[in-house]
């Protein structure tokens, strides 16, 4: 059987930082019949709901630090996804949640130290997705 990691938020779990879902139904119904692994790296490290989190270009590289205590979780947020792609080497296909600072492709705002934006990029886990699973389509949910 085909597997497919997919943001645990589009297939209706409650896990984003406000507690709500952002719930795909194009997304579910395309891959009936696959075996599906919900991702999320943010809810089992923060909890739900939890502060927001924004991606800041500082000193020539992408950090993530949280919105109102300003803590750096780069490093949680690395960890937790390589566990996850550690623990599943044979994906055959990733969709995940668009403007996200974890799972956005391209189109997650990334922030100056005025916290305005410089430019879009990939979320912390979308980047480290396209490097570990070269070979695979990954896909948000703007493509379903």
């Amino acid at each position: 059987m085909k597997k497919v990691a997919i943001s645990a938020c589009l297939l209706g779990e409650f896990c984003r930082y406000d507690g709500k879902t952002k719930i795909h139904n194009s997304v579910i119904t395309a891959f009936e019949g696959w075996e599906i692994i919900p991702f999320c790296p943010e809810a089992p490290l923060f909890g739900t709901p939890r502060e927001r989190i924004s991606i800041f270009h500082v000193s020539s590289r992408n950090e993530i630090i949280t919105d109102e205590t300003n803590k750096n979780v780069t490093k949680l947020l690395i960890d937790e996804t390589k566990k996850f792609i550690s623990a599943h080497p044979d994906l055959n296909m990733i969709v995940l949640k668009s403007k996200s600072p974890s799972c956005g492709l391209g189109t997650t705002p990334i922030l100056n130290e005025k916290r305005e934006i410089i430019t879009l990029g990939d979320g912390i886990s979308a980047a480290l997705f396209k490097e570990n699973y070269s070979h695979l389509q990954i896909k948000d949910e703007t493509y379903f």
